[in-house]
């Protein structure tokens, strides 16, 4: 139901270039050009910069395909709605997450949400920091959590909950049962995620600013081998938040503990979702939900530390 302009404009935006959105489309290059410069002749300005690998949106075109996006969304949630797919019963819900969630907590949480909601549908899309952001903003998901240091522009955040970096060990760990400081580390095999996680930026920046030089034995980008790795090295230590491990049923061989360093406290778990979007009646449910059980948790987590 789009129209000529926009859709080729899309395609461009999407594939970076004339004759890569030629090819996606099995149209001449010629003719998405004419397409192309109608529709800016249309808005005024000029949406892309050009140079000799392809086309970039200006600050006016960002503007353009946002906007181009959210009525292509709300269209499409006219569309379900007609159809009689706005019911809870025949909706898929769209997730972003960083891996820290899609490790245990996400896979819990929609278990329990799926014994009163069977029919509920889910597709989850694991990334970085910045990747999750970027599905948020473009319409690309329906709901996002992830660890965050500051707000993300463009994005709704319906919840926010405090998650401190801790240290993770098994209990039988000699620092498992006293205060633990940074240089303390130094003398066990340490796991760490990678740099581009919020996690180890915080670590990072706490061991420099308390002159602490720690190096990993092990670093990796999935949690998940970093927590096995924990497993089975009665000596090891990795960084996590409490939040990553719930569900876990191995967790009462692991104990968490906090390095007291103020750095390592300013980060919070949000709940995001897609800012000014009309919403399915399964996304408000299952927003509900998670907010719920969110808040439940962070009590509960409180309460034990």
């Amino acid at each position: 139901m789009l129209s000529s302009e926009i859709r080729y404009f899309l395609a461009v935006v999407n594939q970076g270039s004339l004759s890569a959105a030629s090819e996606q489309l099995f149209v001449a290059v010629s003719a998405i050009s004419r397409q192309i410069q109608r529709l800016e002749a249309q808005v005024g300005v000029p949406l892309f910069e050009r140079h000799a690998r392809g086309m970039v949106l200006n600050e006016a075109g960002e503007i353009f395909a946002h906007h181009v996006r959210k009525s292509q969304l709300d269209m499409e949630y006219a569309l379900a709605e007609i159809k009689g797919l706005k019911a809870v019963r025949r909706t898929q819900i769209r997730i972003a997450c960083t891996d820290g969630m899609a490790f245990s907590l996400l896979p819990g949480l929609l278990a329990e949400f799926r014994l009163a909601n069977p029919s509920v549908l889910f597709a989850m899309k694991v990334t970085h920091s910045q990747g999750v952001a970027e599905a948020v903003r473009a319409g690309e998901c329906d709901v996002a959590l992830q660890f965050s240091l500051h707000p993300e522009r463009g994005v709704e955040v319906l919840g926010s909950w405090p998650a401190p970096v801790l240290l993770a060990m098994q209990t039988t760990h000699p620092l498992a049962k006293r205060q633990v400081t940074l240089a303390d580390l130094s003398h066990y095999p340490l796991a760490l995620p990678g740099q581009n996680t919020t996690v180890r930026q915080l670590f990072d920046l706490s061991c420099q600013m308390n002159g602490s030089v720690v190096e990993p034995v092990l670093t990796c980008d999935y949690f998940s081998t970093l927590y096995n790795f924990l497993l089975h090295t009665p000596q090891a230590v990795t960084i996590c938040s409490a939040f990553t491990l719930l569900f876990r049923q191995e967790k009462p061989q692991l104990v968490l503990r906090s390095m007291g360093v103020d750095q390592l406290s300013q980060r919070t778990l949000q709940l995001q979702t897609v800012s000014g979007r009309q919403r399915s009646a399964a996304l408000n449910l299952f927003l509900t939900f998670l907010q719920q059980r969110l808040t439940e948790m962070d009590a509960q987590l409180r309460q034990a530390s």
